[in-house]
């Protein structure tokens, strides 16, 4: 799917990219439009969900590494203690919440990974709470995030495995970029412009659980996607340009991933995972 023509489409029939994403998920066939929205309502709904529960109270993995964070930070936040505004620490709740809930093996939408599950929640709950919008516009935001997940798995790989963290929180950073231009009015284009420029923030973001478990460095990573993401969409949103196109940062994305090594793909060889402080904490888990 070439990205310009997404945005000739939308610009020449006055849509936005998530009426777009509907538009071509209802020509495939298998669904009517109101079959396809009453699923996006219910991934919205769990992704509500996840991105309070751990918040409300303390939750811990099964593995104990991880855990507790996003409660810890909730009350922080909620105190004013903050050096965010309102909406990023709303966010940063948000996500910490959505990848705690995951490493507790509890329900969450994968957007488009597990291991990255609480980037594009966070983004479109917090604009919707700080903004006030209505539930119809965040699943159209939804949708925008979908298309933009879509075009990078068509083009690169959205698997940390394949392409290193890059590839899951960059790519959920430039789905929730692009949602939250939408949310905001931003035009197709704009849109396309946050993504490469999350994309940009993310490239060479290596994969390296610690033990193999999908906690550490990756809850906090889910933070750093969602901050890349607003700032992305504020950059986008205040008219400044990717130079490098969309579609180029996505391939550049994929040659980088193609030559990172195996050590630095969900291997847990290299980076963070091969720390000796890694090493104990491994040692802890499969004892």
């Amino acid at each position: 799917m070439d990205y310009k023509d997404v945005i000739k489409y939308c610009n020449n029939n006055k849509i936005n990219i998530g009426q777009y994403a509907l538009q071509i998920e209802v020509k495939r066939g298998d669904f009517t439009a109101e079959q396809i929205t009453d699923k996006f309502i219910k991934m919205l709904n769990v992704m509500k969900q996840s991105s309070s529960s751990a918040a409300d109270k303390p939750l811990y993995s099964v593995s104990k590494i991880s855990g507790g964070n996003a409660y810890k930070y909730n009350q922080y936040q909620q105190k004013g203690g903050s050096l965010l505004g309102k909406l990023a620490a709303n966010a940063v709740t948000k996500a910490l919440s959505t990848a705690e809930t995951n490493a507790a093996m509890g329900k969450i939408v994968a957007c488009p990974t597990a291991g990255s599950s609480g980037i594009v929640p966070a983004a479109i709950l917090a604009c919707g709470e700080t903004f006030d919008l209505k539930q119809d516009l965040l699943i159209e935001a939804l949708m925008a995030s979908s298309l933009i997940g879509k075009i990078i798995a068509e083009t690169a790989s959205i698997s940390g495995a394949e392409g290193g963290c890059q590839a899951e929180s960059g790519s959920a950073a430039a789905m929730a970029a692009a949602a939250i231009c939408q949310l905001r009015d931003g035009s197709p284009e704009v849109c396309f412009y946050a993504a490469a420029i999350a994309i940009k923030n993310s490239l060479g973001l290596v994969c390296d659980p610690v033990g193999g478990y999908v906690e550490i460095p990756c809850v906090k990573r889910n933070v750093g996607g969602v901050i890349n993401a607003l700032a992305a969409a504020d950059m986008a949103l205040a008219g400044i340009i990717s130079y490098i196109p969309f579609d180029e940062t996505v391939t550049a994305m994929s040659n980088i991933g193609k030559m990172l090594p195996s050590a630095l793909k969900e291997t847990s060889g290299g980076g963070l995972a091969a720390t000796k402080t890694a090493a104990a904490l491994s040692g802890k888990i499969f004892n």
